[in-house]
């Protein structure tokens, strides 16, 4: 899903939302300082495999994923990162890496970090690492419907 196709995507949806352009930048804490959003606000997506299927993990970028909780919470006996190799064919359109929080966009469950859903407004990656799209949790928690977990620290 590129860029275009994420924004007609929220356009359609009636979403209220702003991109935000900034130079290039390749981790969560750079996409933020680059684009001026507090890290707590800028939603990281991490691709887990839970019993060998894969699902997105969004926390704030300034946290990290606590396997064991994921993995108690979830109910699944196995828990791990999912390699590039295993998850980019499941993103064409987005560069690796970049790829935005909406996994009922490409048939993915998303647990959501608790810490993350307090926040009135969220920001991610768009498809590219030099975009990203801040938007109110709310629509965001309206459109995926999310698992919120505590899994994050």
């Amino acid at each position: 899903m590129a860029v275009a196709k994420l924004k007609e995507y929220l356009d359609r949806e009636g979403v209220k939302y702003a991109a935000v352009s900034h130079s290039p930048a390749y981790t969560t804490q750079k996409v933020a300082e680059s684009a001026h959003i507090p890290g707590r606000q800028l939603a990281k997506t991490v691709i887990v495999k839970l019993d060998g299927e894969m699902a997105m993990a969004v926390l704030s970028a300034n946290q990290k994923v606590i396997m064991q909780d994921l993995r108690d919470m979830t109910g699944s006996e196995n828990v791990k990162f999912a390699t590039e190799d295993e998850f980019e064919k499941h993103f064409p359109d987005c560069e690796i890496g970049a790829m935005p929080p909406f996994g009922n966009l490409y048939g993915m469950e998303v647990f959501v970090a608790e810490s993350l859903a307090g926040n009135e407004e969220i920001a991610f990656n768009a498809c590219s690492h030099t975009e990203v799209i801040r938007m109110s949790y709310a629509d965001f928690d309206r459109l995926v419907q999310p698992k919120v977990l505590n899994f994050s620290t």
